[in-house]
């Protein structure tokens, strides 16, 4: 598809990104981008295609929205000069790999430089792109990167092993940090026709999203155990089954919220137990003894479902834990279009069925996002892309020729 021929819509169209990245992280920083209009090239290698393309669910179809594909071997010194070529009027070029993988291609940032020197240039990896030898070359995934950040330590109940967070939690939290930074970095290059290079090492992101967690160990010496499902520091404050068998997460912060629970449960307030003024009740006061034993009584009687009007229509945040099933009736994510369906694209294994997953978001106003297409087949876009980005059709020809593009054979089934 040439791109005169996608929807002008977002607040990104005519922006150019070309992200040679596979998985999760890199990929969903590209579609944040395409889903606010960006123009998005996806080069894939034919030699290594992205996971994405194993049986291994829907992450394609959820993840590689509004993208062209154009199916291309990069290290070869052809694919490099087709690939400058292409960075040459592109905004934005994200990549994920080992760290020093592009400079071993002679892909270094002041190459990719003298081809555009305002292109902002966005590596992605486990480790970074420097720091011991030993960890810059080592590859990485998100459960990988969870373990060397030392956020999964945090993660599960103190009688058991540390838990992965679910779901690819690194990925996105990594993808939204890449897409900010390039976006920053996009915004100063208008400005100066200078770009950037953003180095994005994934276990960093974990690091840096560990809240207070850290602080507190490497200033105070403390160490947050894990801790399952309820605070370790207040009453009041986790998961709660009720006699439904049905949990709700409940959450007692502020002087409001403690008023109202100790109204609700009947408990005195103010009191010795309940002091005014108090927003919170410390896990080991006397106070906590009897708010969880009153809160104990109150779901050994009703149901996830009523405590959660009840708790709700009093102003304490509380709300049951939803699965799909009670999402997918659920009038707020009616009311929101949270879920939304797009087509599948042409030469997908669900061509020809409606796709049903996650709106984009955040909300614009004025500039909405949108979904113009599903997870595009591999190679689909090869001549369309190469054209718009300045190669004519006998260039195109001899890159097919000499295996560099790759066209798709139509007896494979690529997903």
């Amino acid at each position: 598809m040439r791109y005169k021929d996608v929807p002008e819509f977002g607040a990104l169209y005519g922006v150019k990104v070309v992200c040679a990245a596979m998985s999760q992280a890199g990929p969903y920083a590209a579609e944040l981008m395409a889903e606010m209009g960006a123009d998005v090239t996806w080069i894939e290698n034919p030699d290594n295609m992205d996971v994405v393309r194993m049986r291994l669910g829907m992450t394609g179809e959820s993840e590689r929205r509004n993208m062209r594909n154009l199916c291309m071997r990069i290290p070869t010194d052809e694919g490099k000069a087709t690939l400058l070529k292409m960075l040459s009027t592109a905004d934005i070029f994200i990549e994920s790999s080992k760290g020093l993988q592009y400079e071993k291609y002679g892909l270094s940032d002041d190459v990719l430089w003298q081809a555009n020197p305002r292109l902002v240039i966005v590596h992605i990896s486990g480790y970074g792109k420097y720091g011991v030898k030993e960890y810059v070359d080592r590859p990485s995934y998100d459960p990988v990167a969870q373990a060397f950040s030392g956020i999964m330590d945090l993660q599960g109940f103190p009688d058991k092993p540390p838990i992965q967070a679910q779901v690819s939690m690194l990925d996105y939290y990594t993808a939204l940090h890449a897409s900010t930074a390039a976006l920053a970095a996009l915004r100063k290059a208008e400005k100066t026709g200078v770009g950037d290079s953003i180095d994005v090492a994934q276990y960093e992101i974990g690091f840096r999203c560990s809240a207070n967690k850290v602080s507190e160990y490497f200033t105070l010496g403390e160490y947050t155990p894990k801790v399952g499902n309820h605070n370790p520091n207040y009453a009041a404050w986790g998961t709660y089954v009720c006699k439904d068998g049905a949990a709700v997460m409940l959450i007692i912060l502020g002087v409001p919220s403690v008023k109202r629970i100790c109204t609700l449960l009947g408990l005195e307030y103010p009191s010795e137990l309940f002091p005014a003024g108090k927003g919170n009740i410390p896990i080991d006061s006397e106070g906590a003894t009897v708010v969880e034993a009153a809160l104990k009584d109150y779901c050994d009687t009703h149901t996830a479902s009523e405590m959660e009007l009840e708790f709700s229509n009093m102003r304490i945040p509380c709300c049951r834990v939803m699965n799909y099933e009670d999402i997918k009736t659920n009038e707020q994510y009616a009311a929101r279009e949270t879920i939304i369906q797009w087509d599948a694209a042409p030469g997908s294994r669900y061509e020809g069925t409606k796709i049903t997953g996650a709106a984009p978001v955040p909300r614009f106003k004025r500039n909405p996002q949108q979904i113009w297409r599903g997870c595009p087949n591999i190679g689909c876009d090869n001549e369309d892309v190469l054209l718009d980005y300045g190669l004519t059709t006998e260039q195109i020809s001899e890159l097919c020729e000499k295996d560099v593009i790759v066209v798709p054979r139509s007896d494979i089934n690529y997903f």
